[in-house]
Order: C-alpha cells, then structure tokens, then sequence
C-alpha cells in the first residue's frame, strides 16, 4: 500500500484524513464494494473508499430523504452506539461504521440506500453511460475519472457507479462511437469502464495510461485517450521540421523501434520518412536546432547522424550511439555532444530556440585592467586594487573579501585606501556564469544581505556577505557550491559523482552518505553505487585547525569507526579526528551553522559573529551547552535591553529564543 500524505477533510469528522493509493481491495467503513483508492483517519482509524467520500462530501448529499422528509440526516462517523439504531430503515442491513441518521426520529440509512435517493434526483442523461447523473459541488478537491487531474467545484456525479467528472469533461464526449483519422478503418466506442484486460492498458499513441475513459476497438485491440481522440488529436503528417528535411508520416501502432533522433528506443507510434528510413518519437519531432545549455559555455546544434566516434554526453556522461542525432558544439575542438533528450531536459536547457538568432558577445569580465598592476574591479569600484605577486605570506587574520577565507601566501589583489583585498582567482570570477544548477546564467553579486537572509539554494546553509551567484529568481548561491563541476570527484567514493535534480529523478528521496539525511533537493551522486552527498557534505573542508587542538589539524573521516578516549560521541556520519592526538569531534561542532563567514559579519539587526576561537569557549546563554563551531552570536542591541554579552552558540539556538 502506498500513503500519500496530502490532507482531506471529510464534512461530520473532524480530523483531516490522509490520501491512500494503491491499496489492492480496502475494506470501507461506508459500504462492502472494493476499491484501490481511498482516506485514512489515523486518529479514528477510519477507512473510506474515494467513491464512497464523494457522496459524503458533496453539497448535494440529502439532508432528507424522500422516505423521511422533515429532518436532517447527519453523517455519523462512530457506528451504532446506544440507543441508535444499528440497521437501516430501508433494506434491513446492518450498517457499517459511516452512516446517515436522524437523531429524533432515531432513523439510519447506509450509504447505499442513500445513494439510491440521491440517483433518483439525477436527470443528465449521457449516450456514454447507462445511469442518469447529478451535478453536485464538491465541497473539496476531487479527482476526475475522465481526465485524471483533481480540482475542486462543479462536477457530475453517478451515485450508482461513484463515477465523477469535471462539467467541463462530461459534454466533450457526445458520442458513443467516434471515426479517427489515426484509425480510419473501424470505429472507436466510447469506454468509461477502463480498458478491457486483453489489450495494452495504454494510449496507442501518447503511451499514457487510458484510465477509466478511453476509445477502443475490439477488433484491433487499439485505444485512444482523451486527449489524442479529441482534444489534441496527433497530426498524420508532419512537415517542415527543425530536424528533418522531408514529410514525416505516423504510424499508428504498437512497433518497437529507436528513435533516430534521441537514440532510445519506442515501443508505439513511430513518426516514418520512408524515404530516408528515418523513424522518431512523436516527442522528437519538436526538438531545436540551436540552443544553449547550462552545461557549456558555447551553443549547441542538433546534427543528424552525430558521425563515427567516441562520443559520451556532457549531461549523463554515458555514451551516444553516433549514427542517431544529437546537439554537438562546433566551436571547441574536443568533441563535446550532449543526447538530444539529455540537452532538452527543462533544467538543462532554458527554452529558448536560437536558430536564426544572432550571438551577442556578454563582457563577463569582472574589472577594468588599468595597467600591468593595477585594477578597477566591480565590487570596488571607488579605489583601484594593485596586484601583490611576490609571495607575501599574509596574517591568518587577513580574509579575502568574496570568500571569506585567510589569504595566506595566495597571491591578491588590495586596496592601498582601504582594507578591501581579494585572492587573485576570487577577484577573476567572471560576472556572468553558466552553471548545471541553474538553466539560465547566473549573475555575480557582491555584498548587501545578512547571514540570515544569505541562504544558498544547494546547501541550504547561511554564508557572508562577499561574492555570490544569483539566478533570475534572486536565488544565491555561495562560491563553494558554485565551484563544483562535473564529473566531481570526492574522496569518499572511487566513483565520479554527477549532479542529480531529484525534482527530475524517478527516485523522490536521496540519502546523504555523509550526514545520513534523507533529501528531496539537489543532489551528487553515482547511480550505479547508489552513493549520494549533498553539497552541504560535498563542500566540507578535507581539513580544519581549531585553536583549541592548535598542534595538529583535523582532517575529515568518511564514516571510519572513530576510537581512542577523545572520541567526542558516537559517530555513524562523517567526522572530523586527528590520528596523531586521538581527538574525534562531531563534523557540525567543527564548521558550525554558518559558511564563508568571518568575525564581526552581521547576522541580522541584533546579532553579529564573533570569533569562537579562544581556548576556553563561552557557555550558551539559551542551551547552556560550551558552544561548538568557530563562531558565537553577541547581541548588539542597547544593554538596558538584554544583557550585553549574551551569547549563543548557533543560528538555532537564537530561533529557539
């Protein structure tokens, strides 16, 4: 049985029940049909077919009955209890656990009886169904049997087959038999009981299953949904496409084939220039000539075939069969090709055809160069920055302004005017930068939020205030994040890891081998070892030195059993240790909640960072633990406020205050 866990309310119950699927034969607590899909009460443990929740929750149920007219019915949810009358009035059977009943009368109706009286009000005749229907509000969102998608308001409703319908599905199909042009040859009947068990439960055209409606022929077992029966009927021809040359023909049948155009194979419907031999999805027929994807700095181009060679995609990194089409860039000399499905997955590609659109050089430089040794760059456009590159070993104390990391013996770009300095590669990050996270270019920004409101979108961590990349949305992301490429290679795994956007994966939930935590976000993986790390994990320091433990760094431990008395704890994720002194520590009581930040940074209007890197290390004020990481929070507001040095030891614990 699957649960999906969206809320419904049901009218006489009060608490919200849970949506099931995919339950083989539910036992209703309304009526003794059985069907697969349902609510859940996990209070009450109540079950009700998705049918029988139809009657109980649609503003037309009768409040009287036309054998007991001058009182409302209410819908009981608890069974007979009491003096209440545990058969109905009607048929004589006992009732089940939800029932109708009049409390003065002490009258009870099952759902059945119900219904009954609800189908004698019903007077929309349809040629396409033998029960007359009632059009009923849906006091919530239902889900139609005709065209699959649930919404709430206005639908028609069978009580007899529990059959609902949007108004607007009902008078689309007014006819029991429909001629198609995919199928000229015999006619199609109307089914609105699904399709019959000896033929493919799916569309012959589209692949998409048939449901409850569908058109059919018993003759040559063939079927049509909705959609490619009347509202979007597939053409027959095709012609003047982007990715061939002459006039296409559909082949409306089940006949496996592969695609010329993706390369994957198809199992119906192939569109056939016989002329060429050429044989495509129907999907395929609207692929681009030109676009540009987040993968590559260059555009590419669909070519048909790719041509001989070792090819592999710069999406998936699995290999393209060259004699099939693909999108090939013909700027750079080392063969890059991405598969045609690949390149046009929506975030990959921004949606944008550029065949015929003229290529506008960005300037995605970052400064002004004014001579050999001196810059005027965007962040710091008031004073010019010289170039130090003689090896000058810096302070740990001297940070680089747009990561937030010591400069050490880097070579940099400062300011003679000011303490403005900046690494050498930091102050190179191009303005402008395409990058798989994101399907348009991402802009660098510098400065203006706080920590609390700098969040980047891959790791979900707060960072400072230097550079990040911004998409169209106002979406950030942090220099660590943004530094990662494909294929990324890590050395908890001998495998390169890919990015996968599980928005676009089969698989809903991934399971970070670092931290252990299940994600619905963006991941890195390998899919055949089914190892996965999210960029949190994916952009831990391999090693840290804390002030208190000065003699050696730490280095981080993929998931080793950590030993020696030191070990702070039990450690099933990774860990931070030092094989030399013994000391074991928890990875988030070393990096702490913040990323890219430095003392003094501001958190939000109240708080700043201060440095957490003294021996003995100050005890939270709210968890009154001795606070972990690098970093502590000191409110900054007046002291006849709140106390002066108040500390905290994390973001966490200031939202638990």
């Amino acid at each position: 049985m699957a649960i999906l866990w969206n809320k419904w309310t049901l009218e006489g119950h009060e608490h919200p029940l849970c949506r099931i699927s995919n339950g083989d034969g539910l036992e209703c607590d309304a009526c003794d049909g059985s069907y697969r899909d349902g609510f859940f009460c996990d209070e009450c443990k109540i079950t009700v077919h998705r049918k029988c929740a139809f009657v109980f929750n649609t503003k037309e149920t009768l409040l009287e009955h036309p054998f007991h007219l001058g009182h409302d019915l209410k819908l009981l949810t608890t069974g007979a209890t009491g003096n209440t009358d545990p058969k109905c009035h009607i048929c004589g059977k006992n009732t089940k656990r939800l029932f109708f009943h009049c409390s003065k009368c002490n009258l009870s109706l099952d759902i059945d009886c119900m219904v009954d009286a609800m189908s004698s009000q019903a007077n929309l005749k349809m040629p396409w169904h033998h029960h007359p229907m009632l059009l009923v509000n849906f006091n919530d969102c239902f889900k139609c049997d005709f065209c699959g998608f649930t919404s709430a308001g206005n639908g028609y409703f069978c009580p007899l087959c529990r059959l609902a319908v949007h108004e607007s599905c009902v008078y689309v199909f007014d006819s029991p038999m429909i001629t198609h042009n995919c199928h000229a040859k015999h006619s199609l009947k109307l089914l609105t009981q699904g399709a019959p068990d000896y033929t493919d439960l799916k569309c012959h055209l589209c692949g998409v299953n048939t449901g409850n409606l569908l058109y059919h022929c018993d003759i040559c077992k063939f079927n049509l949904d909705p959609d490619c029966a009347i509202r979007r009927p597939p053409p027959v021809y095709l012609s003047n496409l982007k990715i061939h040359e002459h006039t296409l023909a559909l082949i409306p049948r089940l006949v496996s084939f592969v695609c010329d155009a993706c390369g994957e194979k198809g199992d119906r419907a192939p569109y056939v220039c016989f002329q060429c031999n050429f044989m495509i999805h129907g999907y395929c027929a609207d692929l681009p000539r030109v676009i540009h994807i987040n993968r590559h700095v260059h555009r590419v181009s669909y070519t048909y075939p790719l041509g001989p060679g070792e090819w592999k995609c710069g999406v998936c990194w699995e290999g393209i069969d060259w004699s099939c089409g693909a999108y090939s860039c013909s700027t750079c000399s080392n063969n890059y090709a991405v598969h045609s499905r690949c390149a046009t997955r929506p975030d990959v590609w921004e949606g944008e055809e550029l065949d015929g659109v003229p290529e506008v050089v960005e300037d995605i430089e970052p400064f002004k160069r004014n001579d050999d040794n001196t810059i005027t760059h965007f962040a710091h456009e008031e004073h010019n920055l010289s170039f130090e590159k003689d090896g000058i070993a810096l302070e740990e104390s001297v940070f680089c302004d747009a990561c937030a990391r010591p400069i050490g013996s880097n070579t940099f770009y400062s300011c003679s005017d000011c303490s403005f300095i900046l690494h050498e590669t930091c102050a190179n990050l191009p303005k402008k930068k395409r990058h798989f996270l994101s399907a348009k270019p991402l802009t660098l920004t510098y400065g203006g939020e706080s920590l609390r409101t700098n969040e980047c979108y891959a790791c979900f961590q707060r960072f400072g205030g230097g550079f990040k990349y911004r998409d169209k949305y106002g979406e950030v992301v942090d220099l660590l994040c943004i530094s990662i490429t494909e294929p990324f290679v890590h050395g908890s795994h001998p495998h390169p890891l890919l990015y996968i956007n599980v928005e676009h994966d089969e698989e809903l939930t991934k399971t970070c081998q670092g931290c252990r935590i299940r994600t619905e976000e963006m991941v890195l993986g390998c899919t055949k070892c089914r190892f996965f790390l999210d960029f949190r994990c994916a952009t831990l320091p391999l090693t840290v030195r804390l002030y208190r433990y000065d003699d050696h760094p730490l280095t981080l431990c993929y998931g080793e059993k950590a030993s020696g008395e030191k070990a702070r704890g039990k450690f099933e994720t990774w860990f931070y240790t030092c094989k030399d002194c013994g000391i074991t520590l928890h990875v988030f009581c070393v990096v702490g909640d913040f990323k890219c930040a430095r003392s003094g940074d501001a958190f939000d209007n109240e708080h700043k960072l201060l440095s957490n890197s003294g021996p003995s290390r100050p005890t939270c004020r709210n968890c009154h633990c001795h606070c972990p990481g690098p970093f502590t929070l000191r409110e900054t507001a007046p002291f006849f406020l709140v106390k002066e040095k108040a500390l905290f030891c994390s973001y966490f614990c200031v939202l638990r205050t």
